[in-house]
């Protein structure tokens, strides 16, 4: 049974999204303790990558960063170890299928399962190509958690039937990154999406706003929010954590309400 459906069974969810190690791993792990306190549903760790494919400027110099900083996958694993004596909320990897390989995908994903890690997201890998995945994160109770977005049209219902955790709805096309505007005919995507599943579906990319995540948290189970985020972990370095605490209560009360 999937501890994701946890983030979403009081009404509609949260999910801030922090690339880890960005200034550095002490910083992580504070900002998340921070962002639980005030309301979290869920957390999307950011495994910092060279080449962040998906990521608008924002999340790419936050990669870079972490990498610079030195933070190693194992570092996380420790930070999560350490999180999961006190913090039961799900918690999912977001990362690139390199960073899976770099490591043999057996060996990363029976660590999810170990340290306590809910659900796997890898922008890069197509749809058609989860299977290589799938089996190893079925065996270790992982859900490998699939996108949705504006150009799936007619892959909508098959990606949706298939989805395991949740389904991550992408706001609009490009990058991620702040939007003044999000124009998608949501409606419509989730509409699709609730003919073909009882997974609960959240939006992403583009939400920065309480008015837009909650704008967005009424068509859909959640709103899912990074370039924010990573925003005030620039500006604020090693003392963003009540920054971002603050952000989330606002983001929380605004799809809560």
């Amino acid at each position: 049974m999937s501890k994701i459906i946890n983030a979403f069974k009081d009404g509609k969810a949260f999910i801030p999204f922090i690339t880890c190690g960005d200034p550095d791993i002490e910083t992580t792990e504070k900002v998340v303790r921070e962002a639980v306190k005030n309301g979290a549903d869920l957390i999307e760790l950011g495994i910092p990558f060279s080449d962040p494919t998906a990521e608008g400027p924002v999340i790419q110099e936050a990669n870079l960063r972490a990498l610079t900083g030195g933070v190693k996958p194992k570092d996380i694993f420790e930070m999560v170890k350490r999180l999961r004596k006190d913090i039961d909320i799900p918690m999912v990897f977001m990362t690139y299928a390199n960073v899976v390989f770099s490591k043999g995908a057996k060996e990363f994903i029976s660590t999810c399962e170990e340290i306590g890690i809910d659900g796997l997201i890898l922008p890069d890998l197509p749809y058609e190509e989860k299977e290589e995945f799938l089996d190893i994160c079925k065996e270790h109770d992982v859900d490998l958690i699939s996108f949705v977005a504006p150009t799936s049209e007619d892959r909508i219902a098959m990606i949706a039937k298939e989805s395991k955790g949740f389904l991550y709805i992408v706001s609009s096309l490009g990058v991620t990154g702040t939007r003044s505007e999000i124009t998608t005919d949501l409606d419509s995507i989730v509409k699709l999406v609730r003919q073909n599943t009882d997974t609960p579906c959240a939006i992403g990319f583009g939400i920065s706003t309480p008015e837009q995540a909650k704008k967005m948290a009424q068509i859909s189970d959640g709103a899912i929010v990074g370039s924010a985020i990573i925003k005030l972990l620039k500006q604020y370095g090693r003392d963003a954590a009540p920054y971002v605490g603050e952000y989330v209560k606002q983001m929380k009360d605004a799809v809560s309400a």
